[in-house]
């Protein structure tokens, strides 16, 4: 069976053309494919990254080769003054922000019993609060401009960028696993409230994609078939599987789409150790 590795991007259409996109731990992984793929489909981007200045920038470099207004902004997502600070000054430079992909996240791993607090707080605190924060900000943002319907029929759009292990439990990762299944829920809350004011909160749940943060699941050749026994599709995803799921779903075109995850995955939420009947 043949391979194939990766997708076309959809960012030619120019779907965002005018908007203005946030994009967290934008200098790596799905953030970067992310972050050049909204500026690819029109979008002004700011980069958003906690540390190596020089990856960010080279990030904005690319953007800027299509044509958008974009620039990187150092801030940690779990402190709320970095974010304030993060939110306003876009504002301040671009006008305003109509698209928020809250993506910054990490991973420390361990057994529930030899994980320390304050990795268990660490994590939390990047994935989850650090989401909270953002996007509180950026809804003060949608509801003061409201919807502008030239440039989105959405008021502001929100993207949490969750992953599977929201819903398929993950040992020797509680922390991460609990992150998860909390911006589920905060996504769904969130999109609730905020629905009637024509601001649509959504998530993206990726599989198994090629990203520095698992490069141990899938840079041996041992690491990758134990891996693929997971997938049905038959490969692993790559960042520009999210990016253009992320620039579809910030467009206008899922304007009806409101408080849904979407999987990105090929098929691991579909549990295939019980293809043949468990």
């Amino acid at each position: 069976m043949t391979t194939l590795q990766g997708p076309p991007a959809v960012s030619d259409l120019k779907l965002l053309q005018g908007q203005k996109a946030l994009v967290t731990g934008a200098n790596s992984g799905i953030g970067k494919a992310t972050a050049i793929a909204l500026g690819r489909a029109g979008a002004d981007v700011v980069v958003n990254y906690v540390s190596d200045r020089p990856s960010a920038e080279a990030v904005v470099k690319e953007i800027e080769g299509h044509g958008v207004r974009t620039y990187a902004h150092q801030a940690d997502v779990s402190r709320e003054d970095q974010v304030v600070d993060m939110v306003s000054a876009m504002v301040d430079r671009l006008g305003t922000i109509d698209i928020l992909v809250a993506n910054a996240g990490l991973q420390r791993d361990a057994p529930t019993v030899e994980m320390t607090l304050a990795d268990w707080e660490k994590v939390l605190s990047v994935n989850l609060t650090g989401q909270f924060l953002c996007a509180r900000e950026a809804v003060k943002e949608f509801r003061r401009r409201g919807v502008v319907p030239e440039v989105s029929r959405a008021a502001g759009k929100v993207i949490c960028v969750s992953s599977v292990h929201q819903i398929i439990p993950w040992a020797g990762h509680v922390n991460y696993a609990s992150s998860k299944g909390g911006v589920a829920m905060m996504m769904q809350t969130m999109a609730q409230e905020l629905a009637p004011e024509k601001i649509r909160v959504n998530a993206i749940a990726p599989g198994a994609i090629r990203t520095p943060i698992n490069r141990d699941a899938w840079d041996t050749e041992d690491a990758r078939t134990a891996l693929l026994e997971l997938i049905p599709y038959g490969r692993i995803g790559d960042p520009q599987d999210i990016a253009n799921a992320a620039v579809v779903l910030a467009s206008d075109l899922c304007d009806y789409v409101v408080g849904t995850t979407l999987y990105v995955d090929g098929g691991m939420t579909l549990f295939p150790g019980f293809a043949t009947g468990g």
